[in-house]
């Protein structure tokens, strides 16, 4: 269908909405807050076009959402909320942390049932249009299967062998994020809800708490979590290789991303099979 009279092309949208989304990310990254509500202003007019250009939805306008307070509203899409937390904790996580981890670090909170699809819709965008967008929001692959990890979320700019999970990763990933988490806070302060967060992470490592319950030293959980994270990196690295080197010969460019679910069918039936499990 041919965009209304007055609309400009989708391609140009297109470009325009990619532009300002990466306007929305430097304005944030660089604390601007008043540029970054501008731009997220006009990235909403620029998408409303892209309805009317695509879809031809040119009807009656949307009633204006009901105001939430400044604090509890983010400023940018959800995909990008949660590429801002992953890229802080830097290894493969789940919906739940990487919520807690926005809403302790950045401006506003991400909504808990937007994440329920989210990869599933970056899932459809690659394989719709591949590598259309900067990054993509995917899932961590087992290193046995090489089939989607459940309920770990990765980005897609990551090394391979960073969104493959192993027998050793949940404990690492666990001690890595605390340790950047806990840098982090160590520049910038933790706010109440980086203490409560750093907290949850201090309780469960050896020598991590040293003061009153509920409250960290961030130096003292990184020294902590380091310290163990010593123990385990090297073997945890090694079967992730490994993996990553499997998943580069056998993976098409899609399922390196999102996983291999016939792997994981086959998997299951042949240990049905071996099982001696029939269908009824």
């Amino acid at each position: 269908m041919p965009p209304s009279p007055g609309v400009p092309a989708p391609d140009a949208l297109e470009a325009r909405i990619a532009e300002l989304r990466a306007g929305v990310r430097r304005a944030m990254a660089s604390g601007d807050r008043g540029t970054a509500r501008e731009l997220r202003a006009d990235l909403r007019r620029a998408e409303q076009e892209w309805d009317a250009a695509v879809l031809g939805d040119a009807g009656e306008p949307e009633a204006p959402a009901r105001a939430e307070p400044e604090g509890r509203r983010g400023l940018l899409p959800v995909r990008e909320q949660v590429h801002q937390a992953l890229t802080l904790l830097g290894v493969p996580s789940a919906p739940k942390l990487i919520g807690s981890v926005y809403a302790a670090f950045f401006p506003g909170e991400i909504p808990g049932t937007r994440l329920t699809s989210l990869r599933r819709d970056e899932e459809r965008s690659f394989r719709t249009s591949p590598y259309a967008r900067p990054y993509y929001l995917c899932a961590a692959l087992t290193a046995d299967l090489l089939a989607p990890a459940r309920g770990l979320l990765t980005v897609s700019t990551w090394p391979l062998e960073q969104r493959i999970v192993g027998p050793l990763s949940p404990r690492t990933d666990f001690l890595a994020a605390a340790l950047r988490l806990a840098e982090h806070a160590e520049r910038t302060g933790p706010s109440p809800d980086a203490q409560r967060l750093l907290w949850r992470f201090a309780s469960n490592i050896p020598g991590a708490v040293t003061g009153t319950v509920g409250t960290v030293d961030p130096a003292v959980l990184a020294e902590a979590a380091r310290a163990e994270l010593d123990v385990h990196r090297e073997p945890d690295r090694r079967r992730r290789a490994s993996a990553a080197g499997r998943a580069r010969a056998q993976l098409d460019d899609a399922e390196r991303l999102f996983g291999s679910r016939l792997r994981a069918l086959q998997h299951s039936a042949r240990r049905r099979a071996s099982s001696g499990e029939t269908d009824r």
